[in-house]
C-alpha cells in the first residue's frame, strides 16, 4: 500500500532518483522514460541519472542520453 490515506495512484509517479535507489515522492505505478517516453513499471525501473533526476527504459536509451554519438551506424 503506498498511501493509505488516499488513492494508491494509478498514475505517473513522482521519484526522486538516488545512488543505488529512489524515493517515491508522490504515488503512482509508472514513471516516463526521458529518451523515449515510454511508460516504465515502478518495480522494472533499473535505470536512471542522480545528476538528471531522469529515468531510462534501456540501456541503450542510457547511452543515446549521455552519450548521442555512441548508437549511431558508422559510415
Amino acid at each position: 500500500m503506498l498511501n493509505k490515506f488516499g488513492q494508491s495512484g494509478q498514475g505517473e509517479a513522482r521519484v526522486q532518483y538516488l545512488d543505488g535507489d529512489f524515493r517515491v515522492i508522490s504515488p503512482g505505478t509508472y514513471v516516463r522514460c526521458a529518451v523515449t517516453d515510454a511508460r516504465i513499471p515502478l518495480d522494472e525501473l533499473k535505470y536512471w541519472s542522480v545528476d538528471l533526476q531522469e529515468a531510462y527504459a534501456l540501456p541503450s536509451a542510457v547511452l543515446q542520453r549521455h552519450y548521442p554519438g555512441a548508437l549511431k551506424a558508422p559510415s
